[in-house]
């Protein structure tokens, strides 16, 4: 019991000595910083990764870096962003939930280390949708798009549409017995988006106000409907791609992601740009998702110049080329399209040219909610059988409501 008694004795009085600052404990404790080792957090695949630690290896052999894949990134970047011991000092992930890290205070301005005159290579679409109120936080890499993909054995180059009237004849001409001329993802959120800014509309604007009730997005839904009766009622990835992949559909619209199941099923896959639509003379537009790096304030504060070193190497085009080459990357720098092995590849290139006119997608954290009211939407509108403006004043008003519940 005396040593106990002893024990707690000596904790107390350890602590009152550390409160008064009679002894430099705490400073003593303190772990230095290390400002030549980063830490890297990302979701990507080994392809990826590989080309980027190699790039770190040559470029800077002084610093040693951890690329470390990380489940659950931005959840566990919202709890620990802001701590210097849990957190990484990069973190390599899309554009899209920069808004909501922005607003949680946790992102340094890529500007703080890369300068105006290297950003200028970058594509622009890239650095827009890296941008969050006016300031660039992400560091672009490589960027998707969807592409109108086709299948050669089924439909010949001087067949794919160039404007969307071509496409519904064309779907009129070769639908029957359950063969398609074309099949799309028509009733979710992400593969509506071309339709809807084809029309020269917006699903919500930079401040965080649903369009949904908006002439555009209306005439945007009521002009896609004509094109649902030649496609399967079911819209959902698994169909739209089976259908794709086993040549029971001539032609989609998809994203690299669907490019590799294509190859292994023998398909002999054309790249081609999205129609334009008659009514508006505008191309069907989908977002970027633009992955790129991005810096937490906590280590910029502590290991500066080491990480402008890090973001150095990453705007050298090679590692754009690499990136391209390795997994088929379309590349944010420019200059990565001068290299012969980018432009020989299709798929690249013809993102290259979507990329012109497609549009950042909002990495505002409203957007969260505009996901799941636009799917609703859709499915109200396009397998529900209900009224375009019934329904989208219901969902603008369900929009609404929950933006406000966010505030």
């Amino acid at each position: 019991m005396k040593k106990i008694a002893v024990k707690k004795a000596l904790a107390w009085l350890s602590t009152i000595v550390l409160i008064a600052g009679i002894l430099p404990l705490a400073g003593c404790a303190k772990k230095a910083v290390d400002t030549n080792h980063i830490v890297i957090w990302h979701d990507k695949e080994d392809a990826v990764v590989e080309v980027l630690q190699a790039a770190f290896t040559e470029a800077l052999p002084d610093v040693t870096g951890e690329l470390g894949r990380k489940d659950g990134l931005t959840e566990a970047l919202k709890l620990v962003g802001n701590d210097p011991s849990a957190a990484p000092d990069l973190y390599l992930f899309a554009h899209d939930k920069i808004g909501v890290y922005a607003e949680l205070g946790i992102l340094a301005p890529i500007t703080d280390f890369v300068d105006e005159a290297t950003l200028a290579n970058y594509l622009p679409v890239t650095l827009d949708s890296a941008t969050y109120k006016g300031t660039l936080y992400q560091l672009p890499l490589y960027f998707e798009t969807l592409l109108f993909l086709y299948n050669k054995a089924l439909m010949s180059e001087s067949d794919v549409p160039k404007t969307t009237e071509a496409l519904y004849a064309y779907m009129q001409a070769n639908t029957s017995g359950g063969h398609y001329g074309f099949v799309e993802q028509h009733s979710t959120a992400y593969y509506s988006i071309p339709w809807i800014n084809g029309f020269g509309g917006e699903l919500i604007t930079s401040d965080g106000v649903p369009q949904l009730t908006s002439s555009e997005v209306r005439a945007a839904l009521k002009y896609h409907q004509k094109f649902l009766q030649f496609m399967p009622g079911e819209s959902e990835y698994s169909t739209v791609n089976t259908l794709f992949l086993e040549g029971m559909a001539d032609s989609t619209i998809g994203g690299p992601w669907l490019v590799p199941s294509a190859r292994e099923a023998g398909i002999d896959l054309g790249f081609a740009t999205m129609p334009v639509v008659d009514e508006t003379g505008l191309p069907l537009a989908p977002y970027t998702g633009v992955q790129g790096v991005h810096v937490l304030k906590v280590a910029a504060e502590q290991k500066h110049d080491t990480i402008a070193r890090v973001l150095s190497v990453l705007t050298d085009p090679q590692v754009g080329i690499d990136l391209a080459n390795a997994s088929g990357c379309a590349p944010a720098n420019i200059l990565a399209y001068e290299d012969a092995s980018v432009t020989g590849d299709p798929m690249v290139t013809t993102m290259r040219q979507i990329a012109e006119t497609a549009q950042p997608m909002p990495n505002i954290p409203q957007m969260d909610v505009m996901w799941t009211v636009l799917g609703n939407l859709l499915v109200a509108v396009n397998m529900s059988g209900g009224v375009v403006e019934t329904e989208t004043t219901k969902y603008q008003a369900k929009a609404e409501q929950l933006i406000e519940a966010m505030q």
